[in-house]
C-alpha cells in the first residue's frame, strides 16, 4: 500500500487545482483559506480523540508543527490563491512553484546533509523541462508585480516547509501534527482578513463543492501522505513528483472539464514522467 503512496498524492493534490479557481471566483483568496483551515483541524482534532491521541504536546513540538503550517498552509497557499486573484497567469505561476524540487535540491545537501547524485539531477532537469512543457510559456499581456512576488514567497515557502519538516521531524503522529499545522495557517489567514483585505465569501453549491473537495481529498488525504512521504524519504527525492502535477492537472481538466489536451501536453508527461523515475530511483 506505502508503494502506491506517491501515486495518490499526485492525483489527489493535482484535482487540487481544478477546483482553486471556483473557490478563488466565490471569495477572498485569505478567507476562503481560514475557513478551509478551520475546518481542517477540527477534522484533525476530532480523528485525534477518536484515535485517543492526546494533543497536549511540548513546547518545541508546538513550535516546529505550528510554524510548518504558517510556511506551507499560510504563505505558499496564501501565496498561490492571492496571486492567481489578482490576474497573475495560473500557468506562469504554476511554473514559477514548480521550481521548487530545483530549490530543495540545491538546499538540501548543505542544510539536511543529504547527497543529491548526479542521476538525481538528470531526473529533476527532465522533471522541470516535462512540466514547463505541458505550463507552457503564455504568460498573457502582463503580469501583476505583486502577483509575481507573492509567487515567489510562494515557491520559497513551500521549499522552507519541506526542509523544516525534514530537518525538525519529531515523534508525533501525523494526525496530531495535522492538526497544529492546520491551526497555524487558520490563525495566519485569519489575520490577514482582520488586519489587511475585506473578506467575503459566496457560499454558493460551486463554492461548497469546491471547497469540500480540497478540505476532505487535498487536505486530509494529499497532505497527510505528504507530510507521511517526507518523514519516510529524503527531502529532495520526495519533492520530485511534484513535477508530474502539472501533466497530471491537464489530464484531468481534459477528463473532467472538457479542456484540450495536446501533444505537447502527452510529451512533457512522458519527460516528466521518466525524470521523476530517474530522481526516485536508488
Amino acid at each position: 500500500m506505502v508503494r502506491i503512496f506517491p501515486l495518490i498524492f499526485v492525483l489527489l493534490w493535482s484535482s487540487a487545482f481544478i477546483t482553486t479557481k471556483p473557490i478563488i471566483d466565490n471569495s477572498d483568496p485569505f478567507a476562503a483559506l481560514a475557513f478551509r483551515f478551520f475546518f481542517v483541524a477540527i477534522g484533525f482534532y476530532l480523528f485525534s480523540l477518536y484515535t485517543n491521541q492526546s494533543i497536549i504536546i511540548n513546547k518545541r513540538n508546538f513550535t516546529e508543527s505550528f510554524f510548518s503550517g504558517v510556511l506551507f498552509h499560510g504563505f505558499y497557499l496564501g501565496g498561490v490563491f492571492y496571486s492567481i486573484s489578482i490576474g497573475m497567469p495560473t500557468g506562469l505561476a504554476a511554473l514559477i512553484v514548480t521550481l521548487q524540487p530545483i530549490l530543495t535540491n540545491i538546499l538540501s545537501g548543505p542544510i539536511l546533509n543529504e547527497k543529491v547524485t548526479l542521476k538525481q539531477w538528470i531526473g529533476v532537469l527532465l522533471g522541470f523541462l516535462g512540466a514547463a512543457l505541458v505550463l507552457g510559456l503564455d504568460v498573457g499581456t502582463s503580469i501583476p508585480i505583486f502577483g509575481l512576488v507573492a509567487t515567489i514567497i510562494a515557491l520559497v515557502s513551500i521549499t522552507a516547509s519541506t526542509i523544516w519538516q525534514k530537518k525538525l521531524s519529531n515523534n508525533l503522529s501525523l494526525t496530531v501534527s495535522n492538526f497544529y499545522q492546520a491551526v497555524g495557517g487558520c490563525l495566519f489567514h485569519v489575520l490577514l482578513v482582520i488586519f489587511f483585505t475585506d473578506p467575503y465569501i459566496d457560499f454558493t453549491k460551486t463554492f461548497f463543492i469546491a471547497m469540500s473537495h480540497q478540505i476532505f481529498l487535498v487536505s486530509f488525504g494529499a497532505f497527510t501522505i505528504l507530510m507521511f512521504l517526507i518523514k519516510k524519504n529524503s527531502a529532495s527525492k520526495t519533492v520530485s513528483i511534484f513535477f508530474l502535477i502539472p501533466a497530471t492537472s491537464a489530464f484531468m481538466a481534459w477528463f473532467f472539464l472538457n479542456e484540450s489536451l495536446t501533444s505537447l501536453d502527452l510529451l512533457g508527461f512522458f519527460i516528466a514522467s521518466i525524470g521523476v523515475y530517474i530522481a526516485t530511483r536508488d
